[in-house]
C-alpha cells in the first residue's frame, strides 16, 4: 500500500532500511572457467522467484558469472551483457525457470526501474540485475548480493563516472564488452538476505 501525503510507501521504506545478511561467503576463483563453474553450481539450486544482484567493476566478470548461472539453470545458451537493451530473457530448455538478465546502469531513478516491470516476471523467473545494488532489493523479501572483485581493482559498488575507462565520454553509456579471460583471479563475495536463504547456506 502506498503511503499517504508525506508518508513513504512500503517500497520506499525497503529502499531506505539496510538489511542484515543471514549469511556471507567468500570464494576465490582463478579463471573465467572457475567463475562459471561456481556460478553453475549456484544456478542449479536457484528457483523461480529468486533475485540475484551483481556488482563489480568493468571486466570483473559479471556477465561470465551470469553465463554460469544460465548453464546451471539450463537456459538457452548465448548470454551476453544486456547493456544496450536493459533486459534480456533467456528461456529454460529443461522446464525450469527462465533467466531474466537486467543491466541497471542506465536507469537513472527508482521510477525507471519500476517501469521495466520486473514484478511481472519475478515470481516465474530467476532475475539477475547488474548494477542493481541499493536499487532493486525492494522487489523481493529475499535476495543474493554478489560482488566480483579483481585483485588489481577495487570492489566497485557505484557506477563508473562518465568518461571513465569503459564508458563513452559523450553519452556516459558503459561499453561493457567485459569478461576477457585475462587469467587474473577473482574474489567472489556472496551475501544472502531474507527467509529464502536463511534455510540454505551455499558453500
Amino acid at each position: 500500500m502506498t503511503g499517504g501525503a508525506g508518508q513513504p510507501g512500503a517500497a520506499d521504506v525497503a529502499r531506505e532500511q539496510p538489511a542484515t545478511p543471514v549469511w556471507e561467503r567468500e570464494f576465490h576463483v582463478g579463471s573465467a572457467e572457475e567463475t562459471q563453474a561456481l556460478a553453475a553450481r549456484l544456478g542449479r539450486i536457484l528457483r523461480a522467484g529468486d533475485l540475484v544482484v551483481l556488482s563489480g567493476e568493468l571486466g570483473a566478470g559479471k556477465t561470465t558469472f551470469t553465463q554460469g548461472l544460465g548453464e546451471g539453470l539450463g537456459v538457452r545458451p548465448g548470454i551476453i551483457s544486456p547493456t544496450f537493451v536493459l533486459v534480456r530473457s533467456h528461456p529454460s530448455m529443461n522446464g525450469g525457470p527462465d533467466l531474466v538478465h537486467v543491466d541497471a546502469y542506465r536507469l537513472e531513478s527508482d521510477g525507471e526501474i519500476d517501469d521495466i516491470d520486473l514484478e511481472n516476471t519475478l515470481d516465474e523467473a530467476v532475475t539477475v540485475v547488474e548494477w542493481g545494488r541499493g536499487r532493486v532489493e525492494h522487489l523481493s523479501d529475499s535476495w543474493l548480493d554478489i560482488s566480483l572483485v579483481r585483485p588489481s581493482g577495487a570492489d566497485v559498488v557505484n557506477r563508473p563516472a562518465e568518461g571513465a575507462a569503459g564508458t563513452s565520454a559523450s553519452t556516459g553509456v558503459v561499453l561493457d564488452f567485459e569478461d576477457p579471460d585475462d587469467g587474473e583471479p577473482r574474489l567472489i563475495r556472496m551475501a544472502a538476505y531474507g527467509p529464502r536463504w536463511a534455510a540454505y547456506i551455499f558453500a
